[in-house]
């Protein structure tokens, strides 16, 4: 797909980085969550959509990589004069050129997402 001009493949990493957001006092926010404390509510949806969409808009490389669960509805982006499209590698400046994506390292182990989704099943079974 690389060389075509008329599909990409771009990864978008809103949710890379993301915490569990937190309500007033410290304690997981649940109405970002449905009733099985695993998948998200219609809350969580909107803030992940905002996240997602906002990803789309940004260039290649400079792509957000959490999402701060604001519900603040004036981070959304909009496409600008200069750049009315969807971001890809070709029309972020990298085009054809043999960029080497380097493996970046996670700020997460991976055993820590293995240990939420153990723990929600449990939590939800409950």
């Amino acid at each position: 797909y690389e060389q075509r001009e008329d599909f990409a493949v771009v990864i978008q990493p809103f949710f890379r980085n993301t915490l569990v957001p937190l309500d007033s006092t410290g304690k997981p926010d649940m109405s970002f969550f449905a009733a099985d404390c695993f998948h998200f509510s219609v809350r969580g949806y909107g803030e992940m959509a905002m996240a997602l969409w906002n990803n789309m808009l940004e260039p290649v490389g400079e792509k957000q990589s959490y999402n701060n669960f604001t519900q603040d509805r004036s981070k959304l982006r909009c496409p600008n004069p200069e750049k009315p499209f969807l971001s890809t590698r070709r029309n972020s400046g990298f085009g054809n050129s043999d960029l080497i994506l380097e493996k970046t390292e996670s700020s997460v182990p991976y055993w820590a997402a293995i240990v939420t989704a153990v723990a929600g099943v449990l939590v939800g079974s409950l």
